[in-house]
């Protein structure tokens, strides 16, 4: 897939070093040239300019992305024209963009955006959340759901997973193992060794009920 990242401050760095990695083909802009040096040998292309107008994008071929991430969120007016731009004009499949408050999300939202975030606002509630619950979230799917990591009680040592009858009494799914930093997928025939996270997935009610055993 092709990504555009346009504006590469803290955000828009990480996002398009990582796609980098990830084997995504990307294209970085920044108006520093100071960045888009640093960043220039991570990427698929860098380039230096100050994104103006519907001519400065179709110029270096933003039109051509499968995704555009409009990393500028500091330039609140900017920011709107790009995605507007993008989604009205350009018609990217996909347009991402940062948002620095909830007014201008929400102007966002108005011109097409596929998705705004709000980095500070959702870390925010992603920490809230995690020091408040008595697991460790992966993946917060809702407010009611998660998928998450939890120490397997000593009970559990030495059964197999399909033993646990973990569905019919906790209402709760074994969807892999955790030992160390090696994840890996289990099936109801795996046993259950000493020092294993099971990674399940449910409503948070019921994985903080079998976080407690």
């Amino acid at each position: 897939m092709k990504f555009a990242v346009i504006g590469l401050g803290r955000l828009g760095y990480h996002v398009a070093s990582v796609l980098a990695e990830n084997g995504m083909e990307v294209l970085g802009v920044d108006s520093n040239e100071s960045i888009v040096a640093s960043i220039r040998d991570q990427v698929t292309q860098a380039i230096c300019m100050r994104i103006t107008d519907e001519a400065s994008l179709r110029s270096i071929g933003v039109d051509e992305m499968d995704t555009v991430i409009v990393a500028m969120g500091e330039n609140f007016a900017q920011s709107i024209l790009v995605t507007a731009l993008l989604k009205k004009h350009l018609k990217v499949p996909t347009v991402i963009t940062r948002a620095i408050n909830d007014i201008h999300k929400e102007i966002l939202d108005l011109v097409g955006a596929d998705r705004v975030i709000l980095p500070e606002k959702e870390i925010g509630i992603k920490l809230a959340n995690n020091l408040s619950s008595p697991f460790m979230d992966l993946a917060r799917l809702s407010k009611d759901f998660s998928i998450s990591q939890i120490a397997a009680a000593q009970e559990f040592v030495g059964k197999k997973v399909g033993e646990l009858n973990l569905n019919e009494r906790y209402k709760v799914h074994c969807i892999g193992t955790r030992i160390g930093e090696e994840i890996a997928p289990v099936d109801q025939h795996y046993v259950i060794q000493k020092n294993t996270k099971l990674i399940l997935a449910g409503n948070n009610d019921d994985l903080e009920r079998i976080s407690k055993l």
